[in-house]
């Protein structure tokens, strides 16, 4: 099993000492989808998935999830968040056995979740119905010290409830001079990079594992479509994720990387639990082609 550059104790104090300087931040990838943003001592948690929950649910079954990376930190360990998200219901994005303790030991937590999954989001997580702040697309939300806009995503598809609002989200988040593009699980569909390319992202986080049906599980984009992403919306950087989490759900990031330079987008590889800082950022923009 891959152990991460840090974890446990060791990247609490990485959290803890992290300084970036001036008005930059400080980045962590926890694995999955998960990142941990650090700007100016306000913490960000993106779709955490800190537990075994869908190696024990699915241990009996024709599609086993056998974990690849150990889990970098307990969620009880991270009593310091600010904010939260989830950008859709799937486990591995909206875990109760992460959500819960990190709950617990968090009192002034905010969630941010899509409206859409509202009901579904606090039966699993057993918090009142009003507790998250709900997003959609075009709608923008001040939370803390972060603002929110929803970005539609499409795992496979554009799904909307009855009222027009998103049930798969992805976020741009301003905070400070920064933005970043979390896009949740999603492939790239008609207009997207219409939607993204006025953000001018500083960051994007995209997933690699692709869309295979076999997998019998939602598709996301692969490893040669997020750095072309990227590119078509400007993006300064590229970092991949959801890859070496599940056997039968991942992707080489060195292809992703390979592509990338093909391309002259910029991009950079996290192993899961080592630290990134936005002074990593190249300061001009991708070439768009």
């Amino acid at each position: 099993m891959i152990k991460p550059y840090l974890q446990g104790d060791a990247l609490l104090k990485s959290i803890s000492t992290a300084e970036p300087g001036g008005a930059h931040f400080a980045l962590w990838w926890l694995g999955q989808s998960g990142f941990l943003i650090k700007w100016q001592h306000h913490y960000l948690l993106l779709d955490p998935y800190l537990s075994d929950s869908l190696t024990l649910k699915y241990a009996q079954t024709d599609k086993p999830h056998v974990r690849m990376t150990e889990r970098v930190i307990h969620p009880t360990a991270l009593d310091f968040i600010d904010v939260v998200t989830s950008s859709h219901n799937h486990t591995d994005h909206l875990d109760a056995a992460t959500l819960i303790p990190l709950i617990s030991v968090n009192p002034g937590l905010k969630m941010v979740i899509p409206e859409a999954n509202r009901s579904f989001v606090c039966e699993r997580i057993n918090c009142a119905i009003d507790y998250p702040v709900g997003m959609s697309d075009g709608t923008t939300r001040q939370v803390q010290h972060f603002k929110f806009h929803g970005i539609p995503a499409a795992h496979n598809e554009l799904k909307r409830n009855s009222k027009g609002e998103c049930h798969y989200l992805g976020y741009v988040i301003e905070f400070g001079p920064w933005t970043v593009y979390h896009s949740g699980d999603t492939l790239w569909y008609q207009g997207m990079e219409d939607l993204l390319k006025p953000f001018k992202v500083d960051l994007a986080l995209l997933p690699i594992n692709g869309n295979k049906p076999e997998r019998r599980v939602a598709g996301n984009l692969d490893y040669s479509e997020a750095p072309r992403l990227a590119q078509s919306i400007g993006a300064k950087l590229v970092i991949p994720c959801h890859y070496e989490m599940f056997t039968f759900n991942t992707a080489d990031p060195a292809d992703f990387k390979k592509e990338a330079d093909r391309l002259g987008q910029p991009a950079q590889i996290l192993a899961c639990g080592q630290p990134w800082n936005s002074g990593m950022i190249p300061s001009g923009t991708s070439k768009i082609v």
